[in-house]
């Protein structure tokens, strides 16, 4: 089963035990936001791998802050990924384009460490993983 990234807005409170305020940004914009943000994502390729880097479950987290500055985690399939000088940037870049977005910013991790079972349905339909 896929665990789908978290995407939240990040003035709400990062983790559960933080106070909950209302976002500045209205429910309808997030929405769109939400929805065109991970449409840039599903536009970036690693070029080894005919999938994009959502559908292979890189993608861990999105923050929107109220100012709307966008912070992506997101990690690679390996440490020594040959795209891994590459991939941050394109991230970067896609997000950036969507209206609305002030910037975007991009940190690599590695815990939890990427394994095949993050991967979507669709990206094991284009690998020819099942």
């Amino acid at each position: 089963m896929t665990e789908e990234p978290k995407i939240d807005n990040a003035e709400a409170g990062a983790t559960a035990d933080a106070t909950e305020r209302p976002s500045a940004i209205p429910a309808e914009e997030m929405a769109r936001l939400t929805d065109e943000i991970i449409g840039a994502l599903k536009t970036v390729y690693d070029p080894e791998i005919p999938a994009d880097i959502y559908e292979l479950g890189l993608i861990y987290k999105v923050d929107i802050d109220d100012d709307r500055a966008v912070k992506i985690d997101m990690t690679l399939t390996t440490p020594n990924c040959p795209a891994a000088a590459e991939l941050p940037g394109m991230v970067e870049n896609a997000v950036a384009s969507v209206p609305g977005v002030r910037e975007a910013k991009v940190n690599i991790v590695w815990d939890p460490p990427w394994d095949p079972s993050r991967m979507s349905d669709e990206a094991r339909t284009a690998l020819n993983m099942w």
